[in-house]
């Protein structure tokens, strides 16, 4: 892949675990959906499809549900219990930006580049992150799986998306995108994203990024500045 750092002009930035230290609140509001379904925790069933949720960290959530349980009505039933539970665990203070994200994407956006937040939940919790956050009027643009026709990571649909809406960039290879899973990066890489770099503050690691097809690993978001401008 070329990496087009000096002229990136458009960056998607991933939400939970990328730009919003969540404290492990996926798992706990999974539990809550898992329960819905008749699925305990402790049990080997459990087990097992809490180690699919961390494997498909940054997936859209409903895709992760029809695997786990099934036909779309079951999948639905706990999508719905998940979201409530999430949504509920934000309103109660749980989450907070990452350590520099908020400074990070004021520089992005200072510097002439836009930046674009998407997410693998559906819109009503990504809405209540941002008000969470006190981020509802920090980016132009914010996109959720149904924003990009229902098909969150890994498809490239959401920073295709970006791309298209925006209009900050001639070339996708303009664009870059930083997140968290591997999921993240394999959607930027599909894309054609001139820069696709994977951040160790949440699910994934280095080896998940690079099996992926990262270019960069970076400790958190807040070195993306210094790697768009070369002094990195």
């Amino acid at each position: 892949m070329t990496d087009t750092s000096a002229d990136i002009r458009l960056v998607v930035l991933d939400m939970a675990g990328t730009t919003v230290a969540d404290g492990g609140l996926v798992e706990r509001a999974f539990a809550v959906a898992a329960a819905e379904l008749g699925v305990r925790e402790g049990t080997a069933e459990h087990a097992g499809h809490l180690a699919y949720v961390r494997a498909t960290m940054g997936e859209s959530k409903i895709s992760v549900f029809r695997h786990l349980f099934g036909d779309e009505e079951r999948a639905r039933r706990a999508n719905t219990a998940f979201e409530k539970a999430y949504g509920e665990l934000v309103d109660g203070g749980l989450i907070a930006p990452v350590p520099g994200a908020r400074e990070t994407i004021e520089e992005l956006l200072v510097g002439g580049r836009t930046v674009v937040l998407t997410t693998g939940f559906a819109r009503i919790t990504q809405d209540a992150i941002l008000a969470a956050l006190g981020w509802r009027d920090l980016v132009p643009l914010t996109l959720c799986p149904a924003d990009a026709g229902g098909r969150g990571r890994p498809y490239p649909d959401m920073v295709l998306e970006a791309f298209l809406r925006t209009r900050a960039a001639e070339d996708v290879r303009q664009v870059a995108v930083v997140g968290d899973t591997a999921y993240d990066v394999l959607s930027g890489v599909r894309a054609g994203a001139g820069l696709v770099a994977g951040v160790r503050t949440g699910a994934h690691g280095d080896e998940e990024f690079r099996a992926a097809g990262a270019g960069h690993v970076l400790d958190s978001v807040a070195g993306l500045p210094a790697l768009l401008t070369g002094a990195r």
